[in-house]
């Protein structure tokens, strides 16, 4: 798995966060857009944005953007599956797929999620930290496209509940680096976090 590359699911409503393209919210002066780029960009052979929003706003990044498959944001599912019709007509097996709004992630999630996954030979590979796993940072097999096709259209909407038919492998990593943002409070909280690194 040398040629992998990452989807970056920000396809969501961000109700919590009070509307609008949350991958487009401040943290430190920069979008958390750009500091997720600066995580996971360096680990892969090519990004793609997924979001349900005009294109135009992420002009900026030099990036591609793909909407859902399916209309009326049915959720990540649906963004996982147009990642991973991208990464196939790029030639790719797999594709890593993160959330915009985890802003500290690990700067070898790539490479571990690859190691651990062809040492177990399980279908799926999940980041966890001590206490959950994280089924939407995970490196996913391009040959399911057409199974999460089908699940899709039967109604699948749950990660976790689409996830137990498979066999999964899961890489630890702290806690830190997965904190999602989702409401104002967590995104100043982190905004104080990033100014004791800076």
């Amino acid at each position: 798995m040398t040629d992998i590359p990452a989807l970056i699911l920000a396809g969501g409503r961000s109700s919590r966060m009070g509307g609008g393209d949350k991958s487009l919210a401040l943290l430190h002066g920069r979008s958390l857009l750009s500091h997720v780029l600066d995580r996971i960009a360096p680990q892969v052979s090519r990004v793609l944005i997924n979001s349900n929003s005009d294109p135009v706003l992420f002009q900026e990044f030099g990036l591609p953007v793909r909407s859902d498959t399916l209309p009326d944001r049915p959720g990540p599912l649906a963004g996982i599956l147009t990642g991973l019709i991208w990464a196939a007509e790029h030639g790719a097996t797999h594709l890593v797929t993160v959330p915009c709004d985890t802003p500290f992630l690990p700067h070898d999630l790539a490479r571990r999620l690859s190691d651990d996954l062809q040492r177990s030979h399980a279908d799926i590979g999940i980041a966890r930290d001590p206490e959950q796993i994280h089924p939407v940072i995970a490196l996913w097999p391009v040959r399911l496209a057409g199974q999460l096709t089908a699940d899709l259209e039967a109604g699948a909407r749950s990660v976790h509940r689409w996830l137990r038919q498979f066999d999964i492998c899961e890489s630890e990593f702290a806690a830190s680096c997965f904190s999602n943002l989702n409401t104002p409070a967590e995104l100043l909280a982190a905004e104080a976090r990033a100014r004791l690194a800076a």
